[in-house]
């Protein structure tokens, strides 16, 4: 090990000789560790309580609390922290007992320095594989396909290009664009071709989860913060430190939250529920939303500090009605080599305005698929609605500006249209277009369709 990972560690030495704590941390210091000291267990505990070590080295004999009971307080607490034993001659026994209740390892007294330094070396590297395997474990469970991102368009070459810019830098990302356009595809083609692709992507979804479990899941808590909190658990930042950690539908934030995620975003600090314990954490934040966060600012729904914070690099994704050209590359991305598909049907699925954007076009093919008698897809495999919303706009003729439809005016009168077949039921609405409840209270008031 070199001086630059010395340097990243911090060291707690607890002992009740003062010869001893003052010869270690006098050594450790200048090798550069960051060290802590106390002259028991109590003390130890205080300082445990507001900060974050990596390795503590632990007497056995101390007053008041002994070694071996400020151990099991230690492993209670800190689940990655790493505590070595000093122990005098003749207490092997007490030894061979905190390894049992979890220590890393032990020394007896007189401890050589140089050989206390390579266990604590060795204690760091178990620490760190800990936190590695524990941001494995979440990356295995949360695994996606590589970034997939399909499009010829100018709108999407102008995505591409941003991706390539951003994706050089370490700086907080926003993306914007509608519901179903595929933000978290940007988010992933960013993180795979910046310099933290080897480091963990975490993935989450604020609109998905109440203010409460939110907050535990991004910050972590502590053992007993609240009912059911049966064990310490660290959160989404912790874990994904030192890679990525991709925030959807960001505007969903709470206004306690937003004043959390403000202070990481400037220092890194962090305190879990429940905790008073400062940690430091460096993650690259990739947020998204489908709102207009400028406008949620002016009119006081969100922090203008957090969204300047967040606003340093912006992606607009398009919508898919704007995508000129790209629905028949995604049509034939979707159906692959093994389904056929007339001019007809991608000039009706073409025409069609898309409110549900990209999710709304791959479950309206998935839907086809499965209705199709052979391998064709045909008109009548094809939803409704889609259907008569692509008719729609050849005879619409009061929707035309000049000679150029108004889009926007169509996808209103088409979301109106399917609210109406579905005798407005928000739920069911929101299925027929492929888009999710909150994407629908938000398109009905947008159109003041009541």
């Amino acid at each position: 090990m070199n001086l630059a990972n010395r340097n990243q560690i911090k060291l707690l030495i607890v002992d009740d000789e003062e010869d001893f704590r003052d010869a270690a941390s006098s050594y450790f210091r200048k090798l550069g560790y960051h060290v802590f000291t106390a002259s028991d267990g109590r003390e130890a505990l205080e300082l445990v309580n507001s900060q974050v070590f990596d390795v503590a080295v632990v007497d056995i004999h101390m007053p008041n609390i002994t070694g071996l009971q400020l151990l099991t307080e230690l492993r209670d607490s800190e689940n990655e922290l790493q505590v070595i034993m000093l122990t005098g001659g003749g207490t092997i026994e007490n030894a061979v007992e905190s390894i049992k209740k979890g220590a890393f390892d032990f020394l007896t007294k007189p401890a050589k320095l140089n050989e206390l330094d390579l266990l604590i070396q060795k204690a760091w590297r178990a620490s760190q594989l800990l936190k590695e395997n524990r941001q494995l474990r979440h990356v295995i469970q949360h695994t996606a396909p590589p970034a997939n991102m399909i499009g010829e368009s100018p709108a999407m070459q102008e995505v591409f290009r941003l991706i390539d810019k951003t994706a050089v830098t370490e700086k907080p990302v926003l993306i914007e664009g509608e519901s179903g356009t595929g933000k978290e595809l940007v988010a992933r083609a960013i993180h795979e071709r910046s310099a933290l692709a080897e480091m963990p992507l975490v993935v989450i979804n604020c609109a998905a989860l109440p203010e409460a479990l939110l907050e535990s899941e991004l910050f972590g808590h502590e053992k007993g913060a609240f009912t059911g909190a049966a064990a310490a658990k660290p959160g989404l930042f912790e874990i994904a430190d030192g890679g990525t950690l991709f925030i959807d539908e960001f505007g969903e934030l709470a206004g306690s939250l937003q004043a959390k995620l403000l202070r990481v975003l400037e220092d890194g600090s962090l305190r879990r529920v429940g905790s008073v314990k400062e940690r430091k954490v460096k993650v690259r934040l990739i947020a998204a939303t489908n709102r207009d966060l400028g406008k949620e600012v002016a009119e006081g729904r969100f922090r203008e500090d957090l969204y300047y914070r967040i606003n340093v690099l912006k992606i607009h994704l398009p919508p898919l009605r704007e995508r000129d050209g790209d629905i028949r590359l995604l049509i034939e991305h979707f159906l692959g080599d093994q389904w056929k598909v007339s001019e007809p049907v991608i000039e009706l699925l073409s025409n069609y305005t898309w409110p549900g954007n990209i999710r709304q076009l791959h479950n309206a093919l998935e839907r086809a698929k499965i209705l199709a008698e052979g391998d064709e897809i045909l008109k009548e495999n094809l939803p409704e609605e889609i259907v008569k919303g692509s008719e729609q706009q050849g005879v619409s003729a009061e929707l035309k500006v000049g000679s150029k439809l108004d889009l926007d005016s169509l996808n209103k009168l088409h979301v109106e249209q399917v609210y109406r077949r579905n005798q407005c039921n928000k739920t069911r609405t929101a299925q027929a277009l492929g888009i999710g409840r909150r994407s629908l209270y938000r398109l009905l008031e947008k159109y003041c369709i009541q």
